[in-house]
């Protein structure tokens, strides 16, 4: 209370029982003394308030009317407790605020109802504001929080405390929902998700509802959200305390058990939770003692299945959550199992048949006769012996109701540690954000444990908020460098101590429990002994067991009883034994010993690791005396949350419940003060007003009280000088103000003193003004009726003058009367004569004149007819002349027609394609049969090498056993001992190779089997594909004369589905028989393998695979001094490798790299490469363009046109007979080419091989035949491939057929068609003749070359060949290459084995095995990595997919919150931008394309220009003879009638070709070079005389151009230009590239002007000017195409010459909408660019700025001041800024030539985006909502409205989008009383949604008390006048919408050809045309 003297009239605050505090107001002055004040109250009633005599203290003082409904409690210039709650009252019940600041707290009252205050919009208008900008709000302490961990690098926390039912989950819920949405996770984890789904889950296992809230937390958590360095969450975890375990076996009246035991009940009907046994929740014990089971609203089973998707969404699987639902159903179960007493009171027993327990046991999987027993059981363990003891009924239900807690304990502590396993992340936290949701002081009418360490708990939290205001407050003064004073705030140090102090409370505790007998009444007792004396302890007068604690809240009495029970926590050793032995996993380790024994580490400071400590009890069962109590881990966990809080900086959110009804806005003030008291608020207060509370900016001080400093006192310019004279003027006392650095300080009341002075000078003033304008008001009112005398005496004498005027003119209208009715009768007589006489000479005249018309009209029709006969004779002569014309001329062109057709005829004869049409197939079944069969003589030819090396060993065997005997006769033992043990060794191994080879004689036996099945079944496929297409083509012949047969379509679709089996089926057998053949292929190489191992050994026989047969060892002679042994094969490798191949890989001074080589090993082959297995092995592979499957495609592709054409038109499409034509010459001329080739190879084989040895016949058709039948199987191959093709066009062929004849029967001549489908045989049979032929020469090619090669390596000693016992056997193709490798790796090592027989090189042989056994195991290695490598890329894709979804996803999931057209307006955004994206990167493939496409033109044009020059220097050259030698050299073969565009030259010319086309090139280069020049200078005199408005550049110049022209180019430099001159000088060289038809030319310009723009607007995407210049030039070369592109819809407005300058022969219209897309894409940047410059002003401009200066004042902002409320303003802006700046906006888009349509769009998005902010910062600040803010806004709006009217901007809609900003300030101005005043409101405000009108009206705040505050009844009017409304629920505006933007085609006047290009732009390079 205050000592201020008051005087009557003084507004105070008295205490009241009811309402805590009451206002009153002094009748009379207070003079010293007085013993009573005389009060009037609120009702007019008066009172006596008595004074006490001792302190003397006189009520409290209350605040203005202008300060009650402060955002923060600390501006209100009285701080005291009625004050706060008074404030707190005004703003939740009147104003409906919820929020408000109390300095650093954050006070929040629920409201019991649901508000639209945080939805996503309210999020991002918070997000990057101070603390002060906005109203309060959670989402403000968040911000703020958020802020200063990026801004100081340091921790932050959120404590939100308060007591049961006063929001504190729901406040820390939306706290971590706004840190989820403003640093949402920067990858696609979705840990913000993760982090809100765990509040679903900790509701329902740790919320239950309570008397006091329906949705309680009986837990308190400390929630660490980690952020990365770029500030996004990464992770978070979670800490607990002090669960309340008590509830899950007992629950008072009116309350209910944890929610996830109803949520189970209502959801037990579902299939997978049949198994739980559960019914409704009043069926069990621990779910029913509250009575009603149900809450209001609350549907359990919908939040169950929200907690199963929590569940799901944090990764808990299936199976884990169906075991957490049996735990939680055993726990119901076990509260209903039946306790039968025995008739000793000692004992007690449970039913065997006792279904509960059996569902128990059955659900936690433990044995049910063992938890039967020790239920009613116990054992007693002493030293001696153990005994097991019965107990009593009571015993037996606290031991049930034990396991039941620590059960439920148990499973809660791990779900929170599987929440935390959810939410931890593996990566770096930077920093982090706490959230403290803890209890809040409690009191009860009993109190026991759990509300004392509650209590304790928030003793901890209030000596921390304590010590943090004062440092705040000690930093801020000693920032403001002002003499402070050490402020005495009350320390709760003491009452700490008494709690956890040494030999405290705790301890105390701690000690009775480990007593053997100790009772809750001896440690009371102790307490009294030890505590007596303490001032923070009293002991209860009419209680033993009780103690009273006097905490910083209140006096709080806690019961004793329980309390050891509940330190102690003890549960029966032997029944957790049998949890720990449970079936279920899941139980088993929630009761394991090692889970319960891991410490928990301390938190580091810096948050680096978030580490989880629970702070449920840690059970030990088999150590009982050092399990650690409950009381000691809550305080070792409370001192470890107290460090993390230390640690980082506090912010607080107190919790108010402001009634115990839970009814919306219904505030009790009792109940409220009382909180208030507890959380802290009144002490922060009181720490306030102990020093200087109030606190101005020297700024806002100036501006509020301006009006109380004199004239000459404002002169000066300084204002902190200005305000120190000023305050020291009005107020004496120095002690009451002092002045900081940016601040002014005063002490409480000091404000309410200065407002007072302030409303009296406004008194004053209004009193002069008053007396003012009431003198003038009189003095009108006298000149009114003077004025009005004056008029009345006018009037009168005016009426007796007009009166004698009326009789004087009436007498002289008498004579005037008889004067006009006699001249009138004269008149009248004189005008009967007159009209006669007219009447006559009309009549006679009118008789001339007709007789003259009807004599022209005559005359006129004669010409008339004679016209028109004239006329019709002149056409009929022309007609007869024309048709005449017409006759002879269809004559001469059928002629020519016919005698075409009859040729075409003759040609198309020679086709027989049709009757071979099946020979593919049956080849390629002789091919396959043919095979198997070299498979079985290629094994029979391994059996008997098997056999032979079986032999060879015996006999090596046997002389090695020879040799053994030899030995052992003689003196050397050993060795014959060694040899003995070898040749053991080599039996053993052979052994095992019989028996390998016998397994792999069997393997092989039962693939050939199967091969041969696979084959018959290829036969009898063919068979039937014949037979069908047989059926196809005499159906087709018979529909072709069958004209009625309309029923088969039907059946041709259900042979092509059986064809379509048929094929897939025979494709199948294929992809089996390729796979069989890799098999066996395989098998193949094992046996080579096995041979390799056998030939190994040294008593292997001497074998050679058959295909090194033929190696003979050459004359040391032939090796020319090499050293290497050299061999020559006379034979192919499995028909593979040539003899001229093998040979060249000896060639003297080669190796083995050189067998490498050859294409047929390096899988280059040229006569045939192996399919891989994947494709079909009717595709032909081969090299040679004769037999290539495209040129038969391309004939058989005709023929099937033939067929599928029809009757009809088969006659008319002859292109079909000349492609068939072209083919047949083309095969011919390939023949006589290869002719040619054969008989050039036969000389240079003459030439070359001088002795050629006689080779076997025998041998020579082999390799003929083999050659031959490869070549053949190609063709085979691919034909097989064409007849399955034909089939299906003939199929198809038959469907349109009978499809024709349906439509049309009765059309056409089934002769005629037979006719043509026979001659397309014949052409087809002449075909085949061609290509049999060409394979006839191929095989004669292919034998004179084995003929040659066989010639050189055959070697004299032809007889040599019989030394070896397998030369003609079979060799596999990969054992001659390690045979031959052996060989020559091996060569130097000859002498290492000169001790083997004659048959020594098989070591040779077996050395290059190995060596090659190593090579291919390289190679193999090498093959891995690859694998390993594809594999990996594979991966990265499937991870980049797997991204892609989980992004589609979370887009999905997003799009699913909107609202249906925002959805449907999303994805269309969503679909653009794909579609963009794949546009834009297919543009830039296309780019690639045709860049290599231009790359491989230019090589070609190259080659051609060479070409050209080459005929050139030909035609120059002057010597006859050089120009012969030419002639041959080259080898020209030129066709007159029919060249192809090929030259042909032999190889030995090239040389010389190229050295003469180089002469000739440089020759004809030079003179080129001199003409070019010659020319250009003529074009340009040409071009400066007529220039038609094109450029001319070279291609090497488009860099250059687009360089110079767009991303170099500054728009100053083209000031005083045409505007958009870029974009016609591009036009002018898109035109020139059209006038001279590149294609290519324009396609590289328009895609490099475009880059280049993109570029650009890349490089300055915040340059306003650039951005603005290339939207005018893009969109003025849109309008350009457009204009210029023939299309008559754009050429309405064309002149002629205009019309001239329209493109020719491109069509750019793919590129218009390619400028269109860049056009918007630049407007979207332009218009961002505008925003991010104009919103950082509209704030300031449009509602902070005084634009009429005086009209409004700064009202007191407490502690939180705003950040726009800087020192003199100088960092404010003004309207004039934003027009200014706006002004710059117009400007240069006008000077840079942009259409007005699109600046009338710019400026219309520009204006919503200021109605927008503006409307919204409106919403969100209580400061601004006032009547002078209201009279500022409407002249900030007139102001730019008369802009846009300046700017004749008025019709772009701008004023429109102003529309619901214009209402805002009309209905701050308005009246706000009565009803009719509510109707006009609500008739006015048309723009504005109901809720956008409340929240306006809720916020108005009066600034001066003239002013006066919209009661809460006139808001209930509007809210039911509005309620029809369908108002969108949304409460802001979104300032980030953007409307479609329109480019409507604007043509230009100018002309191309007067365009001129400045020197500026250095384009030299262009050519004018």
């Amino acid at each position: 209370m205050v000592l201020l003297p008051v005087s009557a009239n003084t507004r105070v605050w008295i205490p009241d029982p009811e309402d805590v505090w009451r206002p009153a107001e002094l009748t009379r002055d207070y003079k010293e003394g007085d013993r009573s004040l005389q009060l009037r109250l609120e009702d007019d009633t008066i009172r006596e308030y008595p004074i006490d005599a001792q302190s003397k203290q006189l009520p409290f003082l209350r605040n203005p009317d202008i300060l009650v409904g402060e955002n923060d409690l600390t501006a209100l210039s009285y701080l005291h407790e009625p004050a706060v709650l008074h404030n707190l009252k005004v703003r939740f019940l009147e104003s409906n605020h919820i929020y408000t600041y109390c300095g650093i707290v954050l006070v929040a009252i629920n409201p019991y109802e649901q508000l639209p205050i945080y939805g996503q919009d309210v999020i991002y208008a918070y997000s990057g504001q101070n603390m002060g900008d906005m109203d309060p709000h959670i989402f403000a302490v968040a911000e703020e929080a958020y802020k200063q961990m990026a801004r100081d690098e340091k921790n932050q926390s959120i404590i939100v405390s308060g007591e049961s039912g006063a929001g504190k989950t729901v406040s820390a819920k939306y706290a971590m929902r706004y840190f989820a949405t403003v640093g949402g996770s920067a990858s696609d984890t979705n840990i913000e998700e993760k982090v809100l789904a765990s509040s679903p889950i900790m509701e329902a296992i740790g919320n239950a509802k309570t008397t006091r809230n329906d949705n309680s937390s009986r837990f308190g958590k400390y929630i660490q959200i980690g952020f990365d360095k770029r500030y996004h969450i990464i992770g978070a975890n979670m800490r607990t305390y002090l669960l309340e375990k008590s509830r899950v076996v007992f629950q008072a009246d009116d309350e209910r058990n944890y929610h996830i035991f109803y949520q189970l009940c209502a959801a037990a009907s579902l299939p997978e939770l049949k198994e739980l046994a559960l019914t409704c929740a009043e069926d069990f014990f621990y779910t029913s003692q509250g009575g009603d089971t149900s809450i209001e609203g609350v549907d359990d089973a919908e939040d169950f299945e929200k907690t199963r998707q929590a569940f799901t969404l944090l990764g808990v699987r299936e199976s884990h959550q169906i075991s957490i639902f049996k735990i939680i159903a055993s726990i119901l179960h076990l509260g209903n199992v039946e306790i039968q007493a025995e008739r000793q009171d000692d004992s007690c027993s449970v039913s065997p048949q006792d279904e509960h327990l059996s569902a128990f046991c059955r659900l936690l999987g433990v044995e049910h006769s063992q938890m039967e027993h020790w239920l009613c059981h116990r054992k007693l363990v002493t030293t001696a012996e153990t005994y097991v003891k019965t107990m009593s009924l009571q015993q037996v239900v606290n031991a049930r109701n034990a396991l039941a807690k620590h059960i439920y304990a148990q499973l809660f502590g791990w779900i929170v540690e599987q929440v935390n396993k959810a939410l931890h992340t593996a990566l770096k936290q930077h920093s982090f954000i706490g959230v403290l949701d803890i209890y809040g002081f409690e009191t009860f009418e009993v109190n026991s444990f759990e509300q004392f360490c509650i209590n304790y708990a928030n003793e901890k939290l209030q000596q921390q908020f304590n010590s943090h205001v004062f440092k705040l407050e000690q930093e801020e003064y000693m920032k403001e460098q002002i003499p402070w004073t050490l402020i005495d705030f009350y320390d709760n140090q003491p009452c700490i101590d008494l709690i956890e102090a040494k030999l405290g409370i705790l301890d105390l505790l701690d000690e009775e429990c480990k007593v053997p007998k100790g009772t809750d009444q001896n440690w009371a007792q102790k307490l009294y002994d030890r505590h007596g004396g303490c001032q923070h302890f009293q002991k209860p007068r009419m209680s033993n067991t009780a103690f009273i604690v006097a905490h910083f809240a209140d006096k709080v009495e806690y019961l004793s009883d329980g309390f050891l029970e509940k330190n102690r926590d003890t549960d029966e050793e032997q029944q957790i034994n049998i949890l720990k032995a449970s079936k279920c996993p899941l139980v088993a380790d929630l009761f394991h010993d090692d889970k319960d024994s891991v410490p928990a580490p301390s938190t580091s400071a810096k948050g680096s690791k978030i580490n989880v400590r629970s702070s449920r009890p840690l059970l030990k069962a088999s150590n009982k005396e050092h399990k650690k109590t409950v009381g000691h881990q809550f305080r070792t966990s409370l001192q470890l949350l107290m460090e993390t809080l230390n640690a980082t900086t506090p912010h607080y959110v107190r919790c108010i419940k402001p009634n115990d009804e839970k009814l919306p806005f219904h505030f009790d003030p009792k109940r409220a003060v009382q909180q208030l008291r507890a959380c802290g608020v009144l002490e922060t207060i009181r720490i306030s007003a102990a020093g200087y509370p109030s606190r101005w900016t020297y700024h806002d001080f100036f501006n509020r009280y301006r009006m109380l400093i004199k004239k000459r006192e404002l002169a000066s310019g300084d204002k902190k000088a200005i305000c120190r004279s000023v305050l020291e003027s009005l107020i004496k006392d120095p002690d009451k103000f002092q002045f900081g650095r940016t601040k002014i300080f005063f002490r409480a009341g000091q404000v309410a003193y200065l407002e007072k002075l302030r409303a009296d000078k406004f008194r004053a003033a209004t009193i002069t003004i008053q007396k003012t304008v009431r003198g003038w008001l009189q003095r009108v009112k006298y000149r009114r009726l003077k004025g009005a005398t004056l008029t009345l005496q006018r009037y009168c004498r005016g009426h007796l003058a007009r009166r004698l005027a009326e009789h004087l003119r009436r007498t002289r209208a008498a004579v005037v009367f008889q004067k006009q009715y006699r001249m009138r009768r004269a008149r009248l007589a004189y005008r009967k004569v007159r009209r006669a006489a007219i009447v006559i000479q009309a009549c006679t005249r009118g008789m001339f004149v007709r007789r003259i018309y009807r004599q022209v009209l005559r005359e006129h029709k004669a010409t008339v007819i004679q016209k028109h006969v004239r006329g019709w004779a002149a056409r009929r002569h022309f007609l007869r002349l024309r048709g005449a014309a017409i006759v002879i001329q269809c004559a001469f062109r059928r002629l020519k027609a016919k005698q075409e057709l009859k040729a075409l005829k003759i040609e198309a004869r020679s086709a027989e394609h049709l009757k071979r049409l099946n020979v593919g197939m049956e080849n390629k079944v002789v091919q396959l049969q043919r095979k198997i069969d070299d498979q079985n003589k290629e094994f029979k030819t391994l059996s008997e090498q098997l056999s032979a090396a079986a032999s060879a060993h015996a006999m090596e065997v046997t002389k090695l056993r020879k040799e053994l005997a030899h030995y052992q006769q003689s003196p050397g033992g050993d060795v014959g001992l060694r040899l003995q043990e070898e040749v053991e060794s080599l039996r053993t191994e052979l052994q095992r190779a019989h028996s390998e080879r016998k397994i792999l004689e069997d393997a092989h036996s039962r693939e050939n089997d199967e091969l041969r099945k696979r084959v018959a079944d290829l036969e009898q496929e063919n068979a039937l594909l014949k037979d069908e297409k047989e059926q196809l083509n005499h159906q087709i012949l018979s529909q072709s004369k069958d004209d009625l047969a309309r029923g088969s379509a039907q059946e041709n679709l259900l042979m092509k589905r059986e064809l379509e089996e048929e094929r897939s089926r025979y494709q199948n057998l294929v992809k089996e028989y390729s796979r069989l053949e890799q098999r066996y292929d395989n098998l193949r190489d094992e046996m080579t393998i096995i041979k390799a191992r056998r030939a190994g050994g040294p008593a292997a026989p001497p074998a050679f695979p058959p295909g090194l047969g033929q190696l003979q060892p050459r004359a040391a002679s032939d090796t020319r001094g090499s050293g290497i042994c050299v061999v020559s094969v006379s034979r192919t490798f499995l028909g593979g490798i040539t003899e001229e191949s093998w040979a060249g890989c000896h060639a003297p001074g080669r190796g083995l790299s050189r067998l490498w080589d050859l294409p047929e090993i390096s899988g280059q082959t040229p006569g045939h490469k192996r399919n891989p297995s994947n494709q079909s092995s009717l595709e032909s592979d081969s090299n040679y363009p004769s037999i290539s499957t495209s040129e038969v495609g391309d004939t058989e592709d005709a023929l099937q046109q033939v067929e599928e054409i029809g009757l009809e038109k088969a006659a008319l499409d002859m292109t079909v007979f000349l492609k068939l034509q072209k083919r047949v010459r083309e095969l011919e001329q390939e023949r006589r080419k290869l002719q040619a080739q054969l008989e050039r190879r036969e000389q240079q084989d003459g030439r070359k091989v001088q002795v050629e040895p006689p080779k076997n016949d025998i041998d020579l058709d082999q390799d003929t035949d083999l050659a031959y039948n490869t070549l053949k199987r190609q063709e085979l191959e691919s034909e097989n491939k064409k007849l399955k093709n034909d089939l299906n066009e003939l199929r198809k062929a038959v469907a349109d057929q009978a499809t024709q004849n349906n439509a049309a029967p009765g059309s056409g001549s089934p002769d005629g068609y037979g006719l043509l489908l026979n001659q397309l045989r014949l052409a087809n049979e002449e075909l085949e003749v061609r290509k049999e032929e060409v394979l006839i020469l191929r095989t004669q090619i292919v034998s004179a070359d084995q003929r040659r090669l066989a010639g050189k390596s055959a070697e004299p000693n032809i007889n040599a060949r019989t030394s070896w016992p397998n030369s003609e056997k079979h060799v596999d193709q990969e054992d001659a290459i390690e045979a031959y490798h052996g060989v020559c790796q091996t060569n130097s090592k000859t002498e290492d084995w000169g001790y083997l027989n004659e048959d020594g090189e098989l070591g040779l042989a077996y050395q290059g095995l190995k060596q090659v056994a190593r090579l291919l195991e390289a190679q193999l290695q090498a093959q891995s990595r690859a694998h390993e490598e594809e594999v990996e890329c594979l991966k990265a894709q499937v991870e980049a997919l797997k991204e892609e979804m989980d992004r589609q996803q979370q887009t999905f999931s997003q799009t699913l919150l909107l609202s249906p057209e925002a959805q449907v307006e999303f994805g269309v955004q969503q679909e653009m931008s794909r579609l963009t994206n794949e546009n834009l990167d297919l543009k830039e493939l296309v780019e690639k394309l045709e860049k290599n496409e231009k790359k491989l033109k230019k090589q070609l044009k190259i080659h051609m220009k060479r070409v050209q020059d080459l005929e050139a220097a030909q035609t120059l050259a002057q010597n006859g003879k050089r120009h012969q030698e030419l002639s041959r050299q080259v080898a020209v073969q030129r066709k007159e009638k029919d060249f192809q565009g090929m030259l042909e030259y032999h190889r030995e010319d090239e040389a010389l070709l190229v050295r003469n086309l180089v002469t000739a090139a440089q020759t004809l280069a030079q003179n080129g070079k001199r003409h070019q020049e010659l020319s250009r200078q003529v074009a340009v005199q040409r071009k400066e005389k007529d220039f038609q408005g094109m450029l001319e550049y070279h291609r090497e110049d488009e860099a250059l151009l687009v360089r110079n022209l767009v991303t170099e180019l500054k728009p100053q430099a083209l000031a005083g230009t045409v505007p958009c001159l870029p974009a016609y000088i591009l036009y002018m060289c898109i035109r020139h590239a059209d006038y001279v038809n590149d294609d290519l030319k324009v396609h590289s310009l328009l895609t490099s002007t475009i880059n280049g723009i993109k570029k650009v607007l890349k490089k300055h995407s915040d340059d306003f000017e650039m951005t603005s210049f290339w939207l005018s030039n893009t969109c003025r070369l849109l309008h350009c195409l457009k204009q210029y592109s023939g299309d008559e819809g754009f050429m309405t407005q064309n002149t002629a010459k205009q019309n001239e300058h329209c493109l020719k022969n491109f069509d750019l219209t793919e590129y218009r909408q390619v400028l269109s897309d860049l056009s918007i894409q630049i407007y979207q940047q332009l218009i961002k660019i505008a925003e991010g410059v104009l919103q950082p002003m509209i704030v300031s401009a449009m509602l902070e700025n005084e634009s009429i200066q005086g009209l409004s004042g700064v009202k007191p902002t407490g502690y939180r001041k705003r950040s726009s409320s800087m020192a003199d303003g100088d960092h404010s802006y003004c309207l004039e800024a934003v027009i200014r700046q706006m002004n710059s906006f117009h400007t240069v888009m006008c000077d840079q030539g942009l259409d007005p349509e699109i600046i009338l769009q710019v400026f219309k998005q520009l204006f919503y985006m200021i109605t927008a902010v503006t409307l919204n910062n409106l919403l969100l600040r209580k400061d601004v909502c006032s009547w002078s803010t209201g009279m500022q806004l409407r002249y900030n709006i007139s102001q730019l409205e008369e802009w846009l009217r300046g700017r004749n901007l008025h019709q772009s809609g701008a004023v429109q989008t102003m529309e619901p900003l214009i209402q805002a300030a009309q209905l701050l101005q308005l009246k706000k009383k009565t009803p009719e005043d509510a109707e006009a409101i609500c008739s006015l405000s048309t723009s504005l949604s109901t809720q956008q009108i409340v929240k306006i009206l809720n916020l108005y705040t009066p600034l001066n008390e003239f002013e006066e505050r919209v009661t809460v009844g006139f808001i209930r009017t509007i809210q039911a006048q509005l309620q029809d409304r369908n108002d969108p629920q949304q409460l802001l505006l979104d300032y980030k919408h953007m409307f479609p933007v329109l480019f409507p085609f604007n043509p230009s006047a100018l002309t191309m050809d007067s365009i001129h290009i400045p020197a500026c732009l250095n384009l030299e390079f262009l050519t004018e045309v």
